[in-house]
């Protein structure tokens, strides 16, 4: 670990990523990845056991990953004697240990845990760098930017605007299919 943490870069279950937005400008030696497996995400929204599984296998073996290529990371494992069950008491214990300057972390797809992260980061006065999840075709931002100034929002509109965007079902100008 390093002794003094400029990032400390929050992945989550969902984004197990080496291209991930978040590690995009990682510095091994003032980084420090962090990743929990934790009650409440695990429980959250009801799921067969055996996908819980799953996914805090392929978790670990991403944690594997980057301990193999020497990237710093702060992992809890969901037995650990110090796991606090939410990803919000986590941090806050991780941000208490690291003091890093600042949060890093790519969009997460549920607001639920947007709003938790951001509620952590305000009360401990960080900075947190939300970066966009480049999975996707666009970003909240650019749904926002094509709502303005619209009295009613359909999909329709919304995916034909994409589908020029990118050039996606498209012969030239014109759609195809």
């Amino acid at each position: 670990m390093p002794a003094t943490v400029r990032h400390l870069v929050i992945v989550l279950g969902d984004q197990l990523d080496l291209q991930s937005s978040a590690l995009q400008d990682f510095d091994p030696t003032q980084d420090v990845v962090w990743m929990a497996e934790v009650a409440q995400e695990s429980t959250h929204v009801w799921s067969a056991k055996q996908r819980i599984t799953v996914f805090l296998s392929a978790m670990r073996h991403f944690a594997q990953d980057l301990r193999a290529r020497g990237l710093p990371l702060q992992y809890t494992c969901l037995d650990d004697e110090g796991n606090r069950g939410t990803l919000a008491l986590q941090l806050n214990e991780s941000i208490r240990q690291l003091q890093p300057a600042a949060l890093v972390l790519t969009a997460p797809g549920d607001w639920r845990v947007l709003q938790s992260l951001r509620s952590v980061a305000t009360q401990h006065q960080l900075p947190l760098d939300l970066r966009d999840d480049t999975h996707f075709f666009s970003t909240v931002r650019d749904f926002a930017e094509h709502a303005k100034g619209r009295k009613q929002l359909r999909l329709e509109y919304w995916y034909r605007a994409l589908r020029h965007k990118h050039g996606i079902l498209m012969d030239g100008k014109d759609p195809v299919g």
